[in-house]
């Protein structure tokens, strides 16, 4: 089948779905701009992701790639199945369900296997490390096979690209949900920094999964890359809320892009150290030990060093 055929096929799913191409790149946890030059046939999809498009769209591969006897959009399959008959090769039409020997339905994990596996492995990231978690971890913790996640994923590099892009997303995500709405530049710059710590379970796990990430990007160019576009990205919406702030008055007349960096330097300086201790932190005096001190820190740097000086 013609490359352009599967894109159209593709957009078709995509429509389907009822999203915009950028959420449906989310789905499938992939770059948007390599979904982008696929639909429009400068990129080839490979064998995992049209496997993860099978999946989150409901659809069959093999319909996918052509085949006149593949599902539909809509349809009901098993992409399990798929896995254990597919992993290692390259993809090709998935076996259709005779009707003569029905299966009972298989639940879908919510938002699909490919989210589940990418979510189960951030999970274990956070809490073994990623050298320390196997497939084997990962299948066993979405209740499927290992030929299930290499159908998905094939290889531990391309699932660590996945987990990497999960967090940027999601902690992209969650900053959009907490400061929507927030015009006053100053609270908006305080609320960026109460998500940024560390004081909830979830909070610790998601630094422990940054930590575990800074690690691998020293050494693996892909994590590198995606490090590199996670951070230009939260400097600039920091920088964005200062260079706001300064044009409310609010701060003080300070270049926008270097003091991002500072505070973005100094989060996660102090995150360090709260993770280096027991949840909560201590409260022993030790400076920059407990989640509390690091708020503190934060917030008497933005005073000291943005904040305006009010009028007397």
């Amino acid at each position: 089948m013609q490359q352009d055929e599967v894109a159209a096929r593709v957009r078709q799913v995509i429509d389907a779905a009822g999203v915009s191409a950028r959420e449906f790149a989310r789905r499938i946890v992939i770059d948007p701009s390599k979904l982008s030059r696929s639909l429009n046939n400068t990129r080839r999809f490979t064998a995992a992701e049209l496997a993860r498009i099978a999946d989150i769209g409901a659809v069959d591969v093999g319909w996918l790639l052509g085949s006149t006897a593949g599902a539909a959009a809509g349809a009901d399959t098993d992409p399990d199945a798929a896995g254990r008959t597919a992993a290692g090769a390259a993809v090709t039409a998935s076996p259709v369900r005779s009707p003569s020997a029905p299966r009972p339905p298989v639940p879908s994990p919510e938002g699909g296997r490919p989210l589940q596996i990418v979510r189960e492995t951030v999970r274990l990231i956070a809490e073994r490390g990623f050298h320390a978690v196997r497939v084997a971890d990962i299948a066993a913790a979405c209740r499927t096979s290992t030929a299930a996640i290499h159908y998905h994923f094939p290889g531990r590099d391309e699932l660590l690209e996945a987990a990497v892009r999960w967090c940027m997303d999601e902690d992209t995500r969650r900053r959009a949900d907490a400061t929507a709405g927030t015009r006053h530049a100053g609270d908006e710059l305080r609320l960026l920094i109460e998500l940024q710590t560390p004081r909830t379970e979830q909070q610790r796990r998601q630094w422990c999964v940054w930590l575990d990430l800074w690690a691998e990007a020293a050494r693996s160019t892909t994590v590198g890359r995606l490090h590199g576009e996670y951070y230009r990205q939260w400097q600039g919406t920091v920088a964005d809320v200062i260079r706001r702030g300064v044009e409310q008055g609010v701060f003080r007349p300070v270049d926008a892009n270097g003091a991002a960096l500072t505070l973005t330097a100094l989060i996660d300086g102090l995150a360090s150290q709260v993770l280096a201790t027991e949840p909560g932190g201590r409260d022993d005096g030790v400076p920059g030990t407990g989640a509390q001190a690091m708020h503190d820190a934060l917030t008497a740097h933005v005073d000291a060093c943005l904040t305006a000086p009010t009028a007397d």
